[in-house]
């Protein structure tokens, strides 16, 4: 993102490590980002302090996804967006394995991830039923929700 434009991006994370790696691929890559650690309920902004926030495979983890959401609508200005990525709880075999495929991975790694999809992520993952559960009691009320390959795309307006 921070490559598309003059845009002041800020990256959030509750894990130190996580976030020394980002920092460390943000200074490769030539791009300037804040990083600041915090908990996606509990976030470090202001109110009414970005117009965009994107959450890219995390939703399943967080303890208090209606809290996540809440305060994504808090730091958002009026009139700004999210867009959610993550896996869905009903990915398909066949579109977890075209998944990896194009991870073009070694076959020691393929299979790995492939059991780490299915054993591990998927039983955090949302169904699309739940992701609209959970959406329904935050403050944003409603969302639009695209399902494509293995995964979903959440997207909020305040």
């Amino acid at each position: 993102m921070a490559k598309l434009g003059p845009y002041q991006v800020t990256g959030l994370d509750i894990s130190k490590s996580f976030l020394r790696i980002a920092s460390e691929n943000a200074q490769k890559a030539g791009v300037r980002i804040e990083f600041r650690l915090g908990d996606a309920a509990h976030m470090p902004f202001p109110d009414e302090s970005f117009d965009f926030v994107v959450c890219t495979a995390a939703f399943k983890n967080f303890t208090d996804p209606v809290g996540a959401l809440n305060e994504t609508y808090r730091v958002l200005r009026p009139g700004g967006k999210a867009s959610i990525f993550d896996l869905r709880k009903d990915a398909s075999r066949e579109a977890i394995d075209a998944e990896v495929k194009g991870m073009k991975l070694s076959w020691l790694n393929t299979l790995l991830t492939k059991w780490t999809f299915r054993l591990m992520l998927l039983r955090s993952a949302y169904t699309r039923e739940a992701v609209e559960r959970v959406v329904a009691q935050s403050r944003f009320g409603s969302g639009e929700i695209r399902q494509e390959g293995v995964g979903f795309e959440l997207r909020l307006v305040k």
